[in-house]
């Protein structure tokens, strides 16, 4: 019983190329959607620091969050290029195109959320940019299962 199940474990013998491919996209993803998930979470907590702390953090969030993202962005790519398109299914070929979707509008409603000065642009792009991150994330499930 032992045996079997040694010989069927996966091993850092099978780190590969792929492997740490995957490894730096999911790492890329959790930086960034989790990242927000941490802000979200603590935006009560820097409003009761005082009305400049919510801004402090955003702005030391955003230098480790961008990198996050520029790291999914590349190694994105980089899968795409690996795994190619050709042979697909429609479907799958469907999902990848509202996974890029997704990604694209939530680094540009994470832009335009970082660079306002409206309050109520803020707040909605904020949302906006929060929500098509997790959908990416769901399509990114999705096309792995």
């Amino acid at each position: 019983m032992t045996s079997h199940l040694l010989a069927t474990s996966p091993s850092f013998a099978a780190l590969d190329l792929d492997a740490v491919r995957t490894f730096l996209h999911l790492l890329g993803v959790s930086g960034w959607v989790g990242g927000q998930i941490l802000m979200l979470g603590l935006l009560g907590v820097l409003r009761g620091l005082g009305s400049e702390a919510p801004r402090l953090a955003a702005d030391r969030f955003a230098k480790v969050a961008w990198p996050f993202f520029a790291l999914a962005v590349v190694t994105g790519i980089w899968s795409l290029a690996a795994v190619g398109l050709s042979d697909r299914s429609d479907g799958y070929l469907a999902t990848m195109l509202i996974k890029l979707l997704l990604v694209g509008a939530s680094g540009a409603a994470a832009a335009v959320h970082s660079t306002t000065r409206s309050p109520a642009l803020r707040g909605a792009t904020g949302g906006i940019g929060f929500l098509a991150a997790l959908g990416a994330l769901l399509a990114g499930a999705a096309l792995g299962s």
